[in-house]
This record gives C-alpha cells, structure tokens and sequence, in this order.
C-alpha cells in the first residue's frame, strides 16, 4: 500500500502529465491538422501559420514541453520528499 504522500505525488504527476498531453494534442493535432486552413491566413516568418504549426511548430512546442516536464518534476520531487540530494 502507497503512503498517503506517494498517492499525492502519483495525482500531481499525473496531472502534469495530462497538462503536457492536452498542449501536445491541441499545438500538433488541432493545429497542425484540424485548424490548418484558418491559421493560413496568418504569417509567421515569412510561411502560412498553419504550414508552421504542421511543419516545425509542434516540433519546437515538444521539445519545450519536454523540458519543462523535467523542471516541473524536480519541483514536485522536492516538494513531496522524492529528490536526491
């Protein structure tokens, strides 16, 4: 049996986790994919937005949440007592 703060710490990585999953699935599927014509009206660096999204954005956005998933499990290993010091 998982010790109360362990079953805390499981519920607040999982919450992250699906946080990380929903960006994902919103930047590289409704995008990249669904909202592709309507972002075309708009320009980003000299390409349609929608090409970038669907090209390179969601690239470069996974990459962020990548790192920013390792960041914010070292806040939460801290804060419930699971770090390595």
């Amino acid at each position: 049996m998982l010790s109360s703060n362990a079953q805390a710490y499981w519920k607040a990585n999982l919450r992250l986790l699906a946080f990380c999953l929903v960006i994902w699935f919103i930047v590289s599927y409704l995008c990249g994919i669904v909202l592709f014509e309507p972002l075309n009206q708009f320009q980003l660096g000299g390409y349609k937005l929608g090409f970038w999204f669907a090209q390179q954005g969601s690239i470069y956005v996974f990459v962020v949440l990548v790192f920013f998933y390792a960041m914010m499990m070292g806040v939460l290993d801290r804060k419930y007592g699971f770090d390595e010091e």
